[in-house]
């Protein structure tokens, strides 16, 4: 039964372990080693990975694939990426052969301003807060010259200060929207401890602007941090070619193939259910290497989907169109992502990953990962207008079914023959394995 513990961060990770499985688990033994048989041998990399977070207990492992043939920019890449689920690397490596032969993908920054609020309230003249701020903006820039001088030296920095009226939403509601260039790093500590020094000087200083009555003085600060929506953070990332060069079988002409891919494009575009997972696609191969490089996927879903918001509805990412008889397919998504700072120091395979992508600026990553979405993006529509989607994806998944039968590597050969010629559902591999099973 379930039970409340007291000091539980204080106790060795041997001691949370015996804790854990002596609260929880009714095969204690069998707990106790699947949770021990994670840790890595190597004592200091396995500390690395302990003090990463709190409260750690063993390890977690997702896969760590690659996608070759990326051809970004006239330079050709393979990617790393990181994630749990079938077809999704075999996806992107069958986009980015097809586009090989095509020219590959273009790609190009848009912008990289990142944003920070210092949310308050104030109670009084809008007006003699306007003054107030016109007069506290240059010293709260040179406040925090002791956080900024070192970006600064590297050409980033604090870019704008505002100060925004949002009493149409809340009562005595108002921002500081600041905005920051934060070159290689993603910025979060840079941009807080910038926004958390706007807040100190912005407060103590009101206490002694004359022009407010005692209330206007006493502003209070809710909170300052930065937003992980980027909308000026942008990076675009394209395919094209002749409409003929489309098509690579006999099956469909690139002329129906590129009429029924933006059909399904077009749908995404106005349909909000279909737009959902047809963006889920989208971040499957975005995720996969915001993951292996060490930045933050959460911070990126949540920009990106509210990005897909922007216009009141929630729509597709991705658009396509036939121009002059020429295909293009294209994104234009924000992403604030960082090569130094965080885990991409720390991580072994983290400096890895970016090692293989000829450790990239941020905004060479900004590309080579809008690349990665965009093109499992193209796959799954190729599938889903031409054979479905099923038709990959369950082939994919058929090594995860066999395991969770514990199939021997003879029974793995003979039925993986056996669906190279045959749909493969789970009932269908269950059915194989069970008469192969009983023919043996």
């Amino acid at each position: 039964m379930s039970k409340s513990i007291a000091g539980f961060s204080k106790l060795s990770k041997s001691k949370k372990i015996d804790w854990i499985v002596e609260t929880y688990f009714s095969n204690k033994e069998d707990a106790n080693r699947i949770l021990k048989q994670y840790w890595n041998t190597d004592e200091k990399l396995q500390q690395l990975h302990d003090e990463f977070i709190e409260n750690t207990i063993t390890n977690y492992y997702l896969p760590l694939g690659v996608a070759p043939n990326f051809l970004i920019n006239d330079t050709l890449y393979t990617i790393p990426m990181a994630i749990e689920e079938s077809s999704v690397v075999a996806a992107a490596s069958k986009a980015a052969k097809f586009w090989l032969e095509r020219g590959g993908f273009k790609t190009r920054v848009i912008s990289t301003t990142k944003i920070g609020q210092v949310h308050f309230i104030y109670k009084g003249d809008f007006n003699k807060l306007k003054q107030f701020f016109d007069k506290t903006k240059p010293k709260l820039i040179k406040d925090s010259k002791a956080i900024t001088a070192n970006m600064e030296k590297r050409g980033g920095g604090i870019i704008d200060i505002e100060l925004r009226d949002k009493t149409d939403d809340i009562k005595d509601y108002y921002q500081l929207h600041a905005s920051f260039e934060t070159l290689d790093a993603m910025g979060a500590n840079f941009i807080n401890s910038c926004l958390e020094q706007f807040a100190k000087t912005f407060k103590n200083d009101a206490l002694k602007f004359d022009v407010f009555s005692a209330q206007e003085k006493q502003i209070d600060i809710v909170m300052s941090i930065l937003s992980n929506y980027v909308p000026d953070c942008l990076v675009r990332a394209e395919v094209s070619c002749k409409v003929e060069d489309l098509s690579d079988n006999d099956t469909i002409s690139g002329e129906d193939f590129a009429t029924k891919f933006i059909q399904a494009v077009n749908i995404a575009e106005v349909e909000p259910y279909r737009a959902v997972t047809h963006n889920k696609g989208i971040m499957n191969g975005i995720d996969a290497v915001v993951l292996a490089t060490g930045n933050d996927f959460r911070a990126v879903e949540a920009g990106v989907h509210a990005y897909a918001s922007r216009h009141g509805k929630y729509s597709s990412l991705t658009h396509a169109k036939i121009e002059n008889g020429i295909f293009t397919f294209w994104m234009e998504i924000p992403l604030a992502l960082g090569t130094v700072g965080g885990l991409t120091g720390l991580h072994p395979l983290v400096k890895l990953a970016l090692e293989l992508l000829h450790k990239p600026s941020a905004k060479a990553l900004m590309q080579i990962v809008a690349v990665a979405g965009l093109a499992q993006n193209f796959a799954a529509l190729r599938s889903l207008t031409t054979t479905g989607i099923q038709q990959g994806h369950m082939k994919m998944h058929l090594m995860n079914i066999l395991n969770q039968f514990e199939a021997s590597n003879d029974e793995k050969e003979t039925i993986t023959e056996h669906f190279k010629t045959n749909t493969v559902t789970h009932s269908a591999v269950v059915e194989a394995i069970n008469k192969l099973r009983v023919k043996n």
